[in-house]
């Protein structure tokens, strides 16, 4: 099914047109991925709702601010859409075009292997986006979850780690030749990230030893910034060096290491 991605660009002419057509083939390919959708779209979601219906989880938290722990975890279902994308998907989709020989096939078309990458980055982008949009209306639509009270901060937060994930997923890709290598490098990244966006511990609830450590890490930075935007306050430039930085360094090792074939 995938091999029709090089068909489809030999038929369009114009590089920006086999672009357009590289973008429409992946999405309409990714549509027909239900565990790739289910895995970013809904099971996010679906773990924060489960939690939610904990009695104890819905009760304002003195130690908290008087915040409940629901209200954590819709952030936390944000970052676990942008984790799965990142290092679970697109890395081994990556990894296996360039395993079947695709992208060698797309040099000898009007499309790049270049508008492969892009296209691979808007469709996971896009579903993450959605995934965000599921997580905020169903956790204000079933526990009350008050909406992000600056939501310009809360968006550049939203935006900017997902950035990252997406950086993270092309450094996996990069130095991944097969898609066994990359399933392999993505489950050892896997645990430790949704570990530091506050998974299984809150970061605001962690020691505060391991709090700070958290908080140098892309998605422990991010957990942060997605709090303090939402509880309405400013953005933490501190947090926001952190994860652009993040971004530069894993988006700089992509482009070195990445190869075609």
């Amino acid at each position: 099914m995938r091999s029709r991605l090089v068909e489809t660009s030999q038929t369009d002419g114009p590089k920006s047109s086999a672009l357009l057509a590289v973008l429409r083939t992946e999405a309409r390919l990714f549509t027909r991925e239900p565990g790739a959708m289910f895995w970013i779209l809904v099971f996010p979601t679906l773990i924060m709702s489960i939690l939610g219906l904990i009695p104890a989880f819905r009760e304002p938290d003195p130690g908290l601010g008087g915040l409940r722990v629901i209200d954590l975890y819709v952030p936390v279902a944000i970052l676990v859409a942008m984790i799965v994308a990142g290092i679970q998907t697109m890395p081994a989709v990556l990894a296996s075009y360039r395993e079947r020989g695709i992208l060698r096939r797309l040099a000898v078309t009007p499309a790049r292997p270049a508008d492969l990458l892009i296209a691979q980055i808007v469709t996971h982008a896009v579903t993450v986006l959605a995934s965000v949009v599921l997580a905020l209306l169903v956790g204000r639509i079933a526990f009350a979850v008050e909406f992000p009270a600056r939501p310009w901060g809360y968006g550049l937060a939203v935006l900017v780690t997902l950035a990252a994930a997406l950086s993270l997923g092309a450094m996996l890709a990069a130095v991944s030749p097969s898609v066994r290598i990359a399933q392999t490098l993505g489950t050892i990244v896997f645990f430790p990230m949704l570990f530091c966006a506050g998974v299984w511990l809150p970061v605001q609830t962690m020691p505060e030893l391991l709090q700070r450590i958290v908080e140098l890490t892309p998605f422990g930075a991010a957990a942060q910034l997605l709090d303090q935007t939402a509880a309405g306050g400013g953005l933490d430039l501190g947090g926001m060096a952190i994860v652009i930085g993040w971004t530069v360094v894993l988006s700089g090792i992509a482009i070195r290491w990445f190869r075609w074939q």
